[in-house]
């Protein structure tokens, strides 16, 4: 276990080193958010390019992980959902907790990091989850929020999720990849060099990112957000591995991804959505910064938990 966590801890450091340059000023809000931008659009579009692109769509697509980690992930958000409206809030922050409680950091923290630890063989499952979080769960806080403002579904939120979708740089360069991939054009060698090379810049940038922006959110309403904690860091990979282990057994090694990559903490996105809407940002600002610091030994816990039952 020390091991594993000896593996991880670079990567929490860099997210650290992130914090502190954000905490005290060295690297501003807006600089932040343009080194995000930076990985959003260019670099981790190029690593998830030339990923998907190594790729066939046959190789990516299983039904049966699609189900277990659909399955495992709607009862987890249902029951996020439930909770809070037992506390008799709105739909629209029942939204917004069970977002918390599922969605974790899988572009900008999963990607470089489960790909480094768990192998390159590991691109295939964190993509088929990131693609299930952005399609399904990201289409569905969008129409529950607009839905509930407005009182019913309309064409006009079925547009706003179909361009939200289209507008995704990580579904498009994966699109895209998977297109490149189809075609069986092999990628020449200066095209891959500069994939490469920029693919390259997306892990230190994206960790840095996270750090930088973190320095911004405060935790208030601490008791909230450590239960979204808890959902997203221990009940959410639990659920998940009851689901890929036995309800819906899945091959071992995309089983033990798909528990790492549910391990993650609270992704950056939801509080872009909060507050976006002017649904509870600070919650959710509270529930990213609680989760990513416990995620420092909890995600070495769940990865040396799996690594026996992947292989490595």
């Amino acid at each position: 276990m020390l091991a594993i966590f000896l593996q991880t801890l670079p990567f929490f450091l860099i997210i650290g080193l992130g914090y502190g340059a954000g905490r005290t000023r060295f690297f501003s809000e807006e600089a932040t958010a343009y080194l995000t931008k930076f990985v959003f659009y260019f670099a981790l579009s190029a690593m998830l390019f030339r990923f998907s692109a190594n790729l066939s769509l046959a190789e990516i697509i299983d039904w049966r992980f699609i189900g277990a980690y659909l399955w495992a992930t709607g009862f987890v958000y249902l029951v996020a959902t439930m909770v809070a409206l037992l506390r008799r809030i709105s739909i629209e922050e029942a939204a917004v907790e069970a977002q918390c409680a599922v969605i974790g950091n899988v572009g900008f923290l999963g990607i470089p990091m489960l790909v480094l630890l768990m192998g390159e063989a590991a691109i295939a499952s964190v993509m088929l989850v990131l693609a299930v979080d952005l399609i399904v769960f990201g289409s569905l806080i969008v129409i529950l929020v607009t839905g509930s403002r407005d009182g019913r579904m309309s064409l006009g939120i079925l547009k706003t999720v179909g361009m939200g979708l289209l507008k995704n740089p990580m579904i498009v360069s994966i699109v895209l990849g998977l297109s490149w991939s189809a075609l069986q054009i092999p990628i020449p060698a200066p095209m891959n060099d500069f994939l490469s090379i920029l693919g390259g810049a997306a892990t230190p940038g994206a960790l840095f990112a996270i750090g930088a922006s973190l320095a911004s959110k405060s935790a208030e309403r601490p008791f909230v957000a450590g239960w979204l904690s808890f959902c997203k860091l221990v009940l959410h990979p639990g659920v998940v591995a009851l689901s890929a282990l036995w309800l819906f057994p899945v091959e071992p090694y995309a089983a033990s991804v798909m528990i790492a990559a549910a391990a993650l903490p609270v992704a950056g996105n939801v509080y872009i959505l909060a507050q976006h809407y002017g649904v509870a940002p600070q919650r959710v600002s509270a529930s990213i910064l609680i989760s990513t610091a416990l995620a420092v030994l909890s995600v070495s816990l769940v990865i040396g938990w799996v690594s026996p039952l992947a292989g490595l």
